[in-house]
This record gives structure tokens, C-alpha cells and sequence, in this order.
């Protein structure tokens, strides 16, 4: 009788933490246009606060395959956010530029805005409600 009501607890307790609802979520970012695997491609995922200024919430590193790379922000809390992505060729873990202000490295953001400038945070934000995501983003 004794294992009978243990097995009966474990087999509820196993129910009701598997209907328990997702409170974070996943973002997957797939990038297919990187000019060439040198490098690495450096992902960052921001809040207002951090967009530019600081080093994000998360960030990733990856590898280049193909011209293509993958990654995914885990754990990520419903809000609004931006994803920065970086083509680091010469892996120095920085946005090169060359004498006149211009960038020598690819760069792009959440949304594919077309960028005259600075990235803006308002042009890449996007929500992350109750459900994972997955983004296309180009260079």
C-alpha cells in the first residue's frame, strides 16, 4: 500500500510540473549572408538601457559555416529588446573603422533596418511575449 501512495505522488507531482506554463523564452537568430568564415560572428542581446553603451544582457559568439551562422539567446524574460550582430574577421572583439569614420567590419541589427548612421534602438526593438522566436537577420 506504501508504494502504491508514492507512486501516486510522484505521478502527480510529475503532472503538475509538466503543466506548469513557460515563463522564459528562447530567441534563435540565423544569419546567411556573412561574406566569408573568417572570424567570428559576435551577437549581443540588449535592453534599452544597454544598446550601445554597454555589453548587453547576453551575448554569443560564433563560428562560420558556409556564410551562414545560428545562435540562440536562452532563458530570455518577456520585454522588449534588440539584438546587435558583429562580423569580428580579424577577431579583435571590436567594431574596426577605418580614418574616415567608416566601418570595416559588417555589422546589422534585429529588424534589418536600413542604417544611415548609428544603429538606433527604436528601429531594432522587438517584443518577446509568450512564445519563443526565431529572427532572420542580414548583413
Amino acid at each position: 500500500m506504501k508504494t502504491i501512495a508514492i507512486t501516486f505522488a510522484i505521478l502527480i507531482s510529475s503532472i503538475f510540473s509538466f503543466a506548469q506554463e513557460k515563463t522564459n523564452y528562447n530567441i534563435t537568430v540565423t544569419v546567411n549572408n556573412v561574406k566569408n568564415d573568417t572570424g567570428k560572428v559576435m551577437l549581443t542581446l540588449h535592453t534599452k538601457n544597454t544598446f550601445l553603451v554597454a555589453d548587453g544582457i547576453q551575448s554569443i559568439e560564433t563560428t562560420i559555416k558556409e556564410g551562414k551562422i545560428k545562435a540562440t539567446f536562452k532563458d530570455v524574460t518577456p520585454g522588449t529588446y534588440a539584438i546587435l550582430i558583429l562580423h569580428d574577421e580579424n577577431e579583435n572583439k571590436k567594431m574596426d573603422f577605418d580614418t574616415n569614420k567608416m566601418t570595416l567590419e559588417d555589422y546589422a541589427m534585429s529588424n534589418n533596418p536600413l542604417s544611415y548612421g548609428p544603429p538606433q534602438y527604436s528601429d531594432a526593438k522587438f517584443e518577446v511575449l509568450n512564445q519563443d522566436l526565431e529572427m532572420q537577420i542580414r548583413f
